[in-house]
């Protein structure tokens, strides 16, 4: 029997990715969009507590459960930013080739680039339900300031993999799922939800 999901996003690529993973426990995952959900505020300094408002706005509106990310790039030389404001890191309205050309610049006067994806999903039964589930994960690799590839999104051509000698824009969308953050988070989610 499948049970249906809500996914606090309308991001088709994160729909895909996790429909493929979660219909493996007999989850069926649908956009917040496709029933009428706006996206909800995310005023927290943290990944987890931004996480689990989606969540529990989702299944709020809807009354189904809701799974919710929140995920970015923590640089270690500039103290974990842009951390939590990695979509908006250059302001409104969002651009991933501001956000890079910020990021670039402000990393330029250190020597220490590296840095990490971090990924935090939050499941909820309902939207009060007292144990979320939670799992994280991240990915390590170092800021480049020339960008490389021409897949992913965001930070993903200056997002540089050394074991690999590739940035991440470079690597194909299995590659990325297999490696990301988002899909080492989901593969944990699906373990502890079995």
């Amino acid at each position: 029997m499948t049970q249906d999901l809500i996914l606090a996003s309308n991001n088709p690529g994160k729909l895909k990715e996790f429909n493929e993973l979660l219909s493996t426990i007999g989850l069926r995952v649908r956009a917040q969009g496709e029933l009428g959900v706006p996206e909800a505020d995310e005023p927290f300094a943290t990944f987890v507590e931004n996480a689990l408002e989606k969540a529990r706005h989702a299944a709020r509106l809807t009354g189904l459960p809701a799974l919710a990310d929140d995920s970015g790039v923590c640089v270690n030389a500039l103290v974990g930013a842009p951390g939590v404001y990695s979509a908006r890191y250059a302001g409104e309205p969002k651009s991933d080739a501001r956000n890079s050309a910020k990021l670039i610049a402000d990393l330029a006067p250190h020597a220490d680039k590296s840095a990490y994806y971090y990924c935090v999903l939050v499941y909820v039964r309902h939207a009060d339900d007292p144990q979320p589930v939670i799992a994280d994960a991240r990915w390590c690799g170092e800021i480049v300031a020339e960008a490389r590839g021409q897949g992913g999104f965001g930070y993903d051509p200056h997002f540089w993999l050394p074991a690999l000698g590739k940035c991440a824009a470079e690597l194909s969308a299995e590659e990325k799922n297999a490696l990301s953050h988002r899909g080492q988070a989901l593969r944990a989610l699906v373990e502890k939800l079995r």
